[in-house]
């Protein structure tokens, strides 16, 4: 028996091991999503994008940090599992042992606590790299025959925040009473403000959707023809869904001859012009006009749109079932596009693996 654990031990050390490395590797599941995630990335290249915006060598009480992937990985975990808060993030890569496979971490390591990742999470919002790490993403899932762009579907989805004002808002005039040479200058200074509350998101706004007011940021989001996100713009929910629909387009890189499908609150003039003027194709829904209805040939086209363009809507719903994507844990417009992308970046690597495997199966007949 002695022999037995000395030559294990001996054969660990030769492949550069631990023995609980042995141990939590031969208690995972080799067809586990986080294992078929590792072998289809290359983490490395999205390391390289991270070290960019966060490399730092030593941390606040000067020992090693925490590297930018591990923390990268810990935000992917915790929206895999459901949109975990950081500390069960914290608590889930200490007990699961497929978790810490994935995130490269032994038994004896130590796991970066919840306040490191909020600092990470932080730290990649003020130097708005969120959006170049999609595109990193993205760029590997394309390597893999994986994206469809002969046509892209554009929609909105509202993300809601908790931290909503519990009353009406209230007003204040300042520099009242004070003494001023101009009267000018006393006219200037006299402005009414609006108190804020605190722990109120100052940056959400209200929007009534189905006849109920809700507070919170707008997801304007386009997919490819799988449902994958190529990019996201986020605003205030009070934004009406066409006002992003150029910018996204741009931010998605959306060539000629490409079809943009869209329902018909992104219907108008405007965009019919731009979209011909870019050499994209309309896809947009026909909107009725007063004393105007639409056709008989209208109404079959957006009939035909509605069935192209489910994919987006499936995208959206497929994010709040599977990472209660709708309910926002941060306050701000930057962090709630930081989380938009996050989603969008799980999203994507979630679907892969089965996008990977239907590919392959295709190829092969």
């Amino acid at each position: 028996m002695i022999d037995t654990i000395v030559f294990l031990n001996k054969m660990i050390e030769e492949l550069g091991m631990s023995f609980s490395d042995y141990d939590v590797t031969r208690r995972t599941r080799k067809g586990n999503f986080l294992k078929q995630i590792d072998q289809l990335i290359d983490w490395s290249a999205i390391e390289r994008a991270i070290a960019v915006h966060y490399a730092p060598v030593l941390d606040a009480a000067g020992r090693p940090a925490y590297s930018g992937l591990l923390l990268f990985k810990m935000l992917l975990v915790g929206i895999w599992h459901g949109g975990l808060s950081d500390e069960s993030v914290e608590d889930t890569a200490n007990s699961n042992l497929h978790v810490m496979r994935f995130l490269g971490l032994s038994l004896e390591d130590d796991v970066p606590d919840h306040s490191v990742l909020s600092r990470f999470r932080t730290r990649l919002t003020a130097a708005d790299a969120w959006d170049g790490l999609l595109d990193e993403v993205n760029r590997q899932i394309h390597m893999h025959d994986i994206t469809v762009r002969k046509g892209c579907h554009v929609d909105a989805s509202i993300t809601q925040s908790p931290r909503k004002p519990k009353t009406r808002p209230a007003y204040e005039v300042i520099s009242d009473r004070e003494e001023w040479d101009d009267e000018a200058d006393a006219q200037s200074a006299m402005r009414v403000i609006e108190v804020t509350h605190p722990g109120v998101d100052i940056e959400a706004r209200w929007v009534r959707k189905s006849d109920k007011p809700v507070f919170g940021y707008k997801q304007h989001t386009v997919v490819d023809s799988n449902g994958l996100v190529m990019a996201v713009t986020t605003t205030a929910a009070n934004c009406h869904d066409s006002k992003s629909l150029l910018s996204l387009l741009d931010k998605a890189g959306i060539r000629p001859g490409v079809r943009v499908h869209a329902d018909k609150a992104y219907c108008s003039q405007k965009h019919r012009d731009a979209l011909k003027s870019r050499g994209i194709k309309n896809g947009i829904q026909d909107k009725a006009a007063k004393n105007n209805p639409l056709t008989r040939r209208q109404l079959q086209r957006n009939s035909l749109i509605s069935k192209a363009r489910y994919v987006v809507e499936r995208t959206f719903g497929s994010q709040a079932r599977w990472f209660n994507a709708k309910i926002l844990r941060y306050r701000g417009l930057a962090l709630a596009h930081a989380w938009h992308i996050l989603l969008a970046m799980a999203y994507n690597l979630k679907r892969l693996p089965r996008l990977f495997a239907d590919r392959r199966i295709i190829t092969q007949t």
